[in-house]
Parts: structure tokens; sequence; C-alpha cells
């Protein structure tokens, strides 16, 4: 049985993320860290990590966005999906998150503290379901809506992708 987007935002019980997609946390550690044991780009304490389904459908896809943390992903099910970075040098590069390996998608990814980023399914019929692990747990006081204006500023000669990836 080949299950569909809707199936899946109902059984993981996912809702709304304001990057786009839909999500939901899964896991979120019990000890936390001293914000003066973390770098000055914190503000308080974070937990160790956490950890959360994340799913876009059809055609949606995540906007750019970027965090204090790096965060790791996760490929699970449906459709491939691509991640588009730009790192905080100004490199654009994208990654393949998904099952065929021969065609050199890979099941999990690195993005790094800092760097802009979006996703989005390599299928627009379909969709595609990640997960998303954060060292330091995640907080949306480390999250960053790109603006696409601003970015454009930044990465001129990103143009075509940005304007893609943003509201």
């Amino acid at each position: 049985m080949v299950e569909s987007a809707d199936f899946w935002i109902e059984k993981l019980g996912l809702a709304d993320h304001p990057e786009g997609g839909h999500y939901r946390e899964i896991y979120r550690s019990f000890e936390y860290i001293s914000g003066e044991a973390l770098p000055e780009r914190f503000t308080g304490t974070r937990a160790f990590s956490t950890c959360i389904y994340f799913l876009l459908k059809e055609n949606e896809f995540s906007a750019l966005h970027r965090l204090k943390t790096d965060e790791i992903w996760h490929f699970f099910t449906g459709s491939s999906l691509t991640l588009h970075i730009i790192n905080k040098f100004g490199k654009y590069s994208k990654v393949t998150l998904g099952e065929d390996l021969q065609k050199g998608e890979i099941f999990q990814f690195v993005v790094e503290a800092g760097s802009w980023f979006g996703a989005k399914g390599a299928n627009a019929a379909s969709y595609s379901l990640v997960g998303c692990t954060a060292a330091p747990g995640f907080d949306f006081q480390d999250f960053e809506m790109g603006k696409r204006e601003e970015l454009v500023s930044l990465y001129p000669k990103h143009r075509a992708i940005i304007e893609e990836m943003t509201g």
C-alpha cells in the first residue's frame, strides 16, 4: 500500500510549519545546556537535542531559513527531497536525500549552523517525509526566515534559487 501525504499528516499528528510543510516534534532531551556554556549566538538554555518529523506535500517547499544550530536531515519515505544551501561564505550547493544511491541520493545530511537553506520535493505529484535533528536542541529563537530582497542583495548570483525558495 502506498500512503498519501494526508495519511502521514494524520497518522503522525503533523501541524503546519512556518517555513512551509508540516511537522511534529518527537523528541526533546530532558537534559539542558546552560546559556553560559553555549556560544554567544544563543540566548539562554537549550535542550541537548531535539528531533522532528517533517513532511512536504505535492508543490510545497521549505522556504530559505537559517538556524543557529547544526541540523541533520534524515530521509524516511516518499519522493526524494533536495536541500538548497547557501553557506555562511555565500557558496551555493544542493544535496538530494532519498533512497536511490545509484543516482547520488543520500539518506542523511548535516546542514551547518548559519547556512541559509530550504527544501523541495523532487516529484511535484508526491510527498517527502524526513526527520530533522538539531543539537543543541531547536528553539524558535534560533530560527530566522529568509527575506527575498535581503538575500538577493547579499547573494546576487544566487537570485534564481532565492526567488524560487522564498515566499
